[in-house]
Order: structure tokens, then C-alpha cells, then sequence
């Protein structure tokens, strides 16, 4: 009964439509039957000639009316699935196992809200994603209304954004009132809004000009709408972002409104391990590519960095008329993904031979000195803006850094000018990005995390500056720069103990013009220099248990 009721509500306008059509095609026929011959021709002319002007109002005027009996102006570009057509399972996200385990919880909460209310608890109202773009928040959200058995529906918060004020308001009473209708029928609905920080961000008090009236407006009927979300209704809201969570407004991340906050983050190396194998499976692959490689490689990727990139890959082995994708492929797509396009620039053997020492310098102090980078590829092909680069990742993640990273940092920028003061006893303009980040990254070590030689406690950066006495700025500075020469005589300490390895990676740059880390852990373990390369055995990543199916 309440399914045929659901349906009379949702289709009322064209059953009464189809029965008005059915009338006046009817009770004409039966009224002409009883017409003379003359007549009836003369009615039936008249109607036919008139005919294209009445097809014409008739369009109008139910056009008319549709849009008023949608709301007006106000409609929503809603989409509503049926968790059978979303058929997203936990199962098959890859990865995100933290972020599964408690949507779990979710999922659990809404089949067995009969308990819940038994015990006198209520029901979840919402619960907010948050995590950097590309991360799977979308995918986790359809997961749950699957698992769950409810309808699912999905908008942004962008269409909530008009020029007139009140729509976005108007928009969001209407997405309720579906969502209640459908909780009703099914038992439950989810509603899902990404980009919530569109309607979601702080509300403006204060505003000259009124341009915030609109987002006020419409986070302020958010915020009724999920106070008068009844008991019974059993609507869950869904929220995404991945802006930074206190641009939100209190109000709306307080308890009784998205009670559960899920972070979903970029995934560690065990994840990335799995993604790779994922997404290799789909399309034709060389087996002897090494997943665990390629997975340290892309520290910091999220899934849909790492799907782009076996995409990108495809695309190149393609181009090489290659049937299958080999790890060189992979390789390729990340460099092109990561550092742009290969291109070669006409420049004089002197030109080349100094970027060549100064790439070769990046490369050693980085290989030789820096505790948790290792090098993954050298080039001295224009990429990007820059006329060489080194490409160096962590060999595993790192979340908090401590002194000796920052060092490895500072040491690793300084080493392209080192090199080349010790070549040539002069530098080139090349140096002026790499000063601007060991410029960077000495003072937020001193003025920002303490890890100065004077004793200065605090984070200073953050202090007004007519709040910090002169004196003070004078020594945080002067140790930023006692912080940078001390490095610089350290970089330039071991690149002389080890000028030879410089110079043979000087020679293989200007005649390879790359090299990829297979290539570079040759040249270094000629010298003695062992790989760092961190072994899959060594892995501290411990992969969480799985979420309950």
C-alpha cells in the first residue's frame, strides 16, 4: 500500500494528464458521430487548421506547469540510485582499510535501527568524509548504501549555488523531502553531498555587500533540515570535503548533525602495493614488472594518482607498439606525470656540461647523505621549466619528520650550487629555485620548530611581527643563515671526498642525458656505495586486518 501511495504521489500529473488526453479524444468522436455530414466536415477543418496553435499552447502551458509543480526555479539536479545499481561492495575498494572499518560501523548502525531505537539511542544522522581529493570518499559512500540495502542520492554542493537568494534554500527542503519519501518506502536513505564546503564553510556575519546571504541561506536550511530529521525517517547525510576541516562551520560539526568524522587518506605503502595490482590486472602487463618498486616509487599517491598513472602507461607502451606494458612504461608515466614532458633544448657543450654537474651534484649529496630519500631518476632534459632535475622520494612514508630529514632537505637543495663553485669557482642562475627552498626549509626549522642552536622555543612565524623584538628577529635570522653555511660546507665536504662519483655521473648524465635508478645504484655500488633502496622485507607498514565484508 505504501509503495502504490509512493507511486500516486510521485506520478500524479501524468496519470491525470493521460486521463485528460483520454477524455478529449473520446467524447469528441462520440459527440461528431451524431453530426450531420456538412457539419461534421466543417468542425473537423476548423480543428485541423487550428490544430499546430493548440499543440503549441498545450506545450506551453504543460511545460508551465511541470516546471511549477517541480519547484520553479529551484529544481535540483538530483540523482537518485538504487543501491542495487550502485553494487559497490567493501570488497572492492582496494586500500582505505581505516576508513572501511568505520563506515563498517555505519553500515551496521542502519540495518539494526530497530536495536538501536530499542535502547533508546537514535539513529546516525551524519557522518563527514574528509580526505584529499582522488582518495575514494565518493566510492566509500555508494559502499555503504549498498552494504546497507537503502536508495542513494547524490548531489553537489556547487548546485546549490544560484544568483538569487532563497534558491539554494529551497533546493535543499526539496532534496529532504525526497530523501524522507524514500525512507519511508525503503526503510532507510542516504544522502550524499560532495563538496560540502561550497554550502558547508563558515557563515558570514558580517557582510557589506551581501554576497553571502545565498550560502547563509542555504547552510541554514541544512542545518534545520538535519535538526528535523525525524526518528523514523532514518535519513543519513553524507558529507565530503577535502578542504581543511575548520573552514567548516561549528554548527553544522557539532553532535546531532555528522556525528562521525571519517578521515580518508592517501594509502601507505601496503595499499599501494594492492592498487598497482589492481589496476595492472586490467590491462596486459610485462610479469616480471615489480609492484613493490613502483609502490615505493609513488609514496604520497592517492588511488586515482596511481590509476592515472597505469593509464598514462598504457597509452605509452601503445605509442610503442608495445603488445604488453613493462615496467619502463610505468616508469615513464610517472616521471611525465610527476616532472611533465621530456624536451631537448639547443644549448651550447659548456650550457650542458655545467647542468649536467650540477644535476650530478643533487644526485650524490641526495644518494649519499639524505636519511630517508633515495633517488629514483636524473635528467638533464628540459621538464617543466626546469633544465635538469633529480627526482627523489621518501623510500617510505614519513608523517612526522625530525631534524635530521629537514637537514637531508637542505643538504640535498645546496648540492647543485656546491657542485658547481667547486667546478667552475662560479654558479649560474640554475640556483636560484634551489636557494629558494633551502631558504624555505631552514627557517621553518628556526623560526617555526625549535630546531635552532640558540635555545629559542616557539614558533615565531606565527607571532605578529610588531609583537617580536628586534634583537630576537636579528638572531633567528642570523642563525637561519649560520643553519644554511654550515650545511653548505657539509655538502661541499662530501662531495669533494667524493668528486669522482660526481664526475663519472657528470659524463654518464651528458651521455645517457637520463638515468633511472636501476642505472644510478650500478654507478654508486662501483664505488662501494651500497643501495638504499628500501626491501620489501624491511616494509614497517603492518597491514591493518580487513573490514568485516
Amino acid at each position: 500500500m505504501l509503495k502504490i501511495k509512493f507511486f500516486l504521489q510521485r506520478h500524479w500529473l501524468g496519470l491525470t494528464i493521460a486521463a485528460v488526453v483520454l477524455v478529449a479524444v473520446v467524447f469528441p468522436v462520440w459527440y461528431l458521430a451524431g453530426v450531420e455530414e456538412n457539419t461534421r466536415r466543417y468542425i473537423i477543418s476548423m480543428n485541423v487548421a487550428s490544430m499546430p496553435w493548440m499543440v503549441l499552447n498545450t506545450l506551453i502551458f504543460v511545460g508551465f506547469l511541470y516546471l511549477m509543480q517541480s519547484g520553479g526555479f529551484s529544481a535540483l539536479k538530483k540523482t537518485r540510485v538504487d543501491a542495487a545499481r550502485v553494487n559497490i561492495r567493501f570488497t572492492d575498494i582496494v586500500g582505505l582499510e581505516e576508513a572501511k572499518r568505520e563506515a563498517w560501523e555505519l553500515v551496521q548502525l542502519i540495518k539494526d535501527r530497530t536495536r538501536v531505537k530499542a535502547i533508546g539511542g537514535k539513529i546516525l544522522r551524519g557522518a563527514l568524509l574528509v580526505g584529499p581529493p582522488g582518495c575514494g570518499k565518493t566510492l566509500l559512500a555508494k559502499a555503504v548504501a549498498t552494504e546497507a540495502g537503502v536508495p542513494f542520492l547524490n548531489v553537489s554542493g556547487s548546485e546549490f549555488v544560484e544568483v538569487f537568494v532563497g534558491v539554494g534554500a529551497a533546493r535543499v527542503r526539496k532534496l529532504f523531502k525526497q530523501a524522507r519519501e524514500y525512507a519511508q518506502v525503503h526503510g532507510a536513505c542516504i544522502v550524499f553531498i560532495d563538496e560540502i564546503e561550497v554550502i558547508g564553510r563558515r557563515r558570514i556575519l558580517y557582510d557589506a555587500f551581501g554576497g553571502g546571504s545565498e550560502t547563509n541561506s542555504t547552510q541554514n536550511q541544512l542545518l534545520v533540515e538535519m535538526d528535523g530529521l525525524e526518528s523514523g525517517s532514518n535519513v543519513v547525510v553524507f558529507g565530503a570535503t577535502n578542504a581543511v576541516e575548520d573552514i567548516l562551520d561549528e554548527a553544522l560539526l557539532r553532535p546531532g548533525r555528522f556525528d562521525r568524522k571519517i578521515f580518508v587518506d592517501k594509502p601507505n605503502l601496503a595499499e599501494r602495493e594492492k592498487l598497482f595490482a589492481h589496476y595492472l590486472g586490467k590491462v596486459s602487463y610485462d610479469p616480471a614488472i615489480d609492484v613493490g618498486r613502483l609502490a615505493r616509487k609513488a609514496v604520497g599517491s592517492s588511488p586515482a594518482d596511481i590509476e592515472n598513472v597505469v593509464k598514462e602507461a598504457a597509452l605509452i607502451a601503445v605509442r610503442n607498439r608495445s603488445d604488453k606494458m613493462t615496467y619502463k612504461d610505468v616508469s615513464a608515466a610517472i616521471e611525465r606525470i610527476e616532472l611533465g614532458v621530456a624536451h631537448r633544448l639547443s644549448m651550447t657543450p659548456r650550457e650542458r656540461e655545467r647542468i649536467a654537474c650540477h644535476e650530478a651534484g643533487h644526485l650524490v649529496t641526495i644518494y649519499l647523505s639524505h636519511p630517508t630519500d633515495d633517488v629514483f631518476k636524473a635528467s638533464i632534459l628540459h621538464r617543466g621549466g626546469a633544465l635538469g632535475v633529480v627526482h627523489h622520494m621518501p623510500i617510505e612514508e614519513i608523517h612526522a619528520p625530525d631534524r635530521d630529514s629537514f637537514i637531508g632537505w637542505v643538504r640535498a637543495a645546496l648540492g647543485g650550487y656546491a657542485a658547481e663553485r667547486i667546478k667552475y669557482g662560479i654558479t649560474s642562475s640554475g640556483v636560484g629555485s634551489d636557494f629558494a627552498v633551502a631558504a624555505n626549509m631552514a627557517h621553518r626549522m628556526v623560526w617555526g620548530m625549535g630546531m635552532g642552536t640558540s635555545g629559542f622555543i616557539g614558533n615565531y612565524s606565527s607571532v605578529n611581527r610588531w609583537e617580536r623584538s628586534p634583537a630576537m628577529m636579528d638572531q633567528l635570522e642570523r642563525e637561519t643563515q649560520e643553519l644554511l653555511r654550515a650545511q653548505l660546507e657539509e655538502v661541499e665536504r662530501l662531495l669533494k671526498a667524493n668528486w669522482v662519483i660526481v664526475e663519472r655521473f657528470t659524463a654518464e648524465l651528458l651521455r645517457r642525458e637520463e638515468l633511472d635508478y636501476d642505472e644510478i645504484a650500478a654507478i654508486f655500488a662501483e664505488f662501494g656505495k651500497p643501495s638504499r633502496m628500501l626491501k620489501p622485507e624491511q616494509t614497517a607498514v603492518s597491514s591493518p586486518p580487513p573490514a568485516a565484508p
